[in-house]
Parts: C-alpha cells; structure tokens; sequence
C-alpha cells in the first residue's frame, strides 16, 4: 500500500496544503515550526484517528477553525481508494469511504495501515503502563478494526463503574453505609466489565504472542546482539486459589509490583482460558476485590490495571536500560509492529506505510545506518527531518522541502 495524494483543510497550521507522493522513500525537510510534523500526523490519523503529539482531537484543528479536513488517495494492489476524515469541534467526526454517505469516523479503521516511528516513543519504554497498553491496544486495532468496538465498549463500562464505585465510597463513609440498590447496580456493572475486559484480555494476549518473536528479532537487528529484549504481560487478575486481585500492579508507581505477582504459569492458564472463563475469573476477583475498590472509588481490577513488562537481558527496561538501549526498544517495538502487520497482509499491496517523525536527529550514526537499512526496503517511507545531514544515505528517494507557505519538491 502507499498514499498517492494528501490534502489538508484547516488541519494544524494548514489553511490549506496538496501532497502528492510516489512508492518508496520521500523526505520532508524543513526547519521546526513550518509544519512537516503535522503532514505525517495527518497521515498518522488516518489509520488510527488519533495523534502521536496530543491525547485530543481539538488541537488539530486549525486556529480560530471549528472543523478540519484530511483527504487521502490509496493505492492498495490495483486498487485505489479514497479516505475523508471530518474532524468536528464539539460534535462527532465523519468519514467518507471513495466519496460515499458519511459513515462513523471508526468505519475506516483498518484501511490505511501505518506504522509511525517519532521521539514521543520513548515514552513505551520510559513512561507508565498506559502508555504501552495503548501501543497493544493500537496494534490490536490496526490488525483487527472490530477490536475499536471492543475497547471502546471496554472503556465505556469502566467509566460507568467508577463513577458508581465513586457513588458508593460516599454512602460507605456516612452512617447509612452502602445501600442495598447500590451494591445491586454494582453486581450489574460487575458482569457488564467482566464481559468486555475478557473480551479485551484475550485479544491482548493473542495479540502478544504473534509480537514477542518479532520484538526479540527487531532488537537483535538493531543491536550487536549481546541482550534479550523480552515482553511479559502482568494482569490484575487475581490468582485461581491464593492472594488478591488487583495487586499485582500498582499503578501510581508506572509498574512496579507489590505483592504477589503472577508468574509464566499462571499467565499460560489465562492465555489458554475462553472468554467465557475469564469472564468468570474477572466476577470471582470483583467480589474479592469489592470492599478495596469501596474503600477507593475505583476500580482496581480489570485489563485498563495491567502492564506490559520489558525486559532487556535479566533487567526491567524501565530504570535499568540506558538511553541507546532505550531508544532501540522503542524502535524495536515499533518495528515488531511493522511485522506483524507485514505478516498479516495477505492481500497484494496491504502492506503498512512506514513513517518516521523526527527519529534520526536522535540517533547516533549505528542505530541511525541499521534502522534506514531495515525500513528501506518498505513499500512506502515518509520520512521528517530538520536537515538532510539527518538523513542516512540509505534512504535515496524524493526530497520536498517544507517552506514557509507550502512545499516544493527535488529529487534527491
């Protein structure tokens, strides 16, 4: 697959900008501000209908603007397909699929498949385990578009189950304790969250066994070799017979463990579990978990608690890897990604664009050489810089130099 043609309306710091584009390399240069960043964010959109930069929709629109345009052309095989995103100040998006009725924004999701690399990634590595459940749960999206569904509905139960718990917390503390129609409505919301944090569960924990051999491989290209980069999965989950769920992790420390944590066999007898069984296991640790999450207003257990461990060699990542190693789990994890959609697409000229923002000014000369020998052989790369000297050799194809007002194209 590549983009053909990109149009921008009120997106960012474009009234208005055309891009037409070619298979293989192109590099866009230009100094920070003019507004390369924002055309592969705009791209970025398109596969995932969200920002790399920023956790909203409303900084994309263009100042002063209460909606924003992003058009594409596709070509996937011998096909070609036209995307419109219609981003909305304080209303919901729409799409259109080749000028089609407008349709939910989320009904193209799958269509453009991107694997975008940028320095914000560090935080998959650095950060907290939002961070990398979000990363699986993108990925998940991308290879699967019904697991939108699945997560927003996920998202959607939890934020009434909170709220509820909040509910509850106060009644708790006042003399007439925890009403007999709250706890009821509690045993509702239970089911409802365990229905969909299985579904979601099972999702990741497929989806992590297709990523692990990827993940080791892309480190072991991108490196001397001479460490392991590992990915477990630690669920809030409690046990099958002793302890307590939703211990596990402890959130405000970005992963750290306290108490016990669920070791290789028991994370096998999850993968190996049907969502109806896990379904059962999420109800038997709400109940245990019940008075604890009373007592906080919140709730303490579920897939949105649950962290992605890496591990370089014996050591977490997080706090022991220094910043080159740092910086190749990000890359690695981003190519992992890459892979496993390449494995995926089955149908001629699916395969991802790669993009990548920013990356190589961060990089020193190995990483920056090993990395542009990987990507250059994708079928499309899109490629940002503030200067050509950030760009490795390996990387020959067209150069459209950003200026102020718009762009203008060299072959380079």
């Amino acid at each position: 697959m590549y983009l053909q043609h990109l149009s921008l309306s009120d997106f960012r710091s474009y009234a208005q900008v055309d891009l037409s584009l070619e298979p293989g390399v192109t590099v866009l240069v230009g100094a920070n501000g003019l507004g390369k960043t924002n055309l592969v964010e705009a791209v970025g959109y398109l596969s995932t209908l969200s920002s790399h930069r920023v956790s909203s929709d409303g900084p994309l629109l263009r100042f002063g603007s209460d909606r924003a345009l992003v058009r594409a052309r596709l070509v996937r095989g011998s096909q070609t397909v036209g995307l419109e995103v219609e981003i909305n100040l304080g209303r919901a998006n729409r799409a259109r699929i080749n000028r089609a009725n407008p349709v939910r924004a989320r009904d193209i999701l799958g269509i453009c498949r991107t694997v975008l690399f940028a320095p914000e990634d560090l935080s998959l590595v650095k950060g907290d385990p939002g961070s990398r459940r979000r990363f699986l749960d993108e990925l998940l999206v991308a290879l699967l578009p019904r697991h939108a569904a699945t997560r927003s509905d996920y998202e959607r139960v939890l934020k009434q189950r909170n709220a509820l718990l909040k509910s509850a917390r106060s009644q708790m503390y006042s003399r007439a304790g925890v009403s007999e129609t709250h706890q009821a409505t509690l045993d509702v919301w239970d089911q409802h969250m365990a229905t969909a944090g299985a579904a979601l569960l099972s999702a990741r924990l497929e989806l992590l066994e297709r990523l692990k051999p990827h993940l080791a491989a892309a480190y072991e290209q991108l490196t001397d070799g001479s460490k392991v980069l590992s990915a477990h999965y630690r669920s809030s989950l409690g046990p099958s017979t002793e302890g307590e769920p939703g211990e596990y992790l402890n959130e405000t420390s970005a992963g750290e463990q306290i108490g016990r944590k669920p070791g290789a066999e028991e994370l096998e007898v999850l993968a190996a579990m049907s969502i109806p069984e896990l379904t059962e296991r999420y109800l038997h640790s709400f109940v245990a978990a019940r008075r604890r999450e009373l007592e906080r207003g919140l709730s303490l257990v579920g897939p949105h608690r649950d962290e992605l461990e890496l591990t370089l060699g014996q050591a977490p990542a997080r706090g022991y890897a220094s910043h080159g190693e740092t910086w190749s789990i990000a890359l690695s994890l981003r190519l992992a990604s890459y892979y496993v959609l390449l494995e995926d697409a089955q149908i001629e000229g699916n395969a991802p664009i790669l993009i990548l923002d920013d990356v190589f000014a961060e990089l020193d000369v190995q990483r920056r050489s090993k990395l542009a020998a990987i990507v250059s052989t994708a079928e499309q790369v899109l490629v940002t810089a503030a200067v050509d000297a950030d760009i490795p050799a390996e990387l020959s194809g067209a150069h459209i130099q950003v200026i102020p007002g718009g762009l203008a194209r060299d072959e380079g």
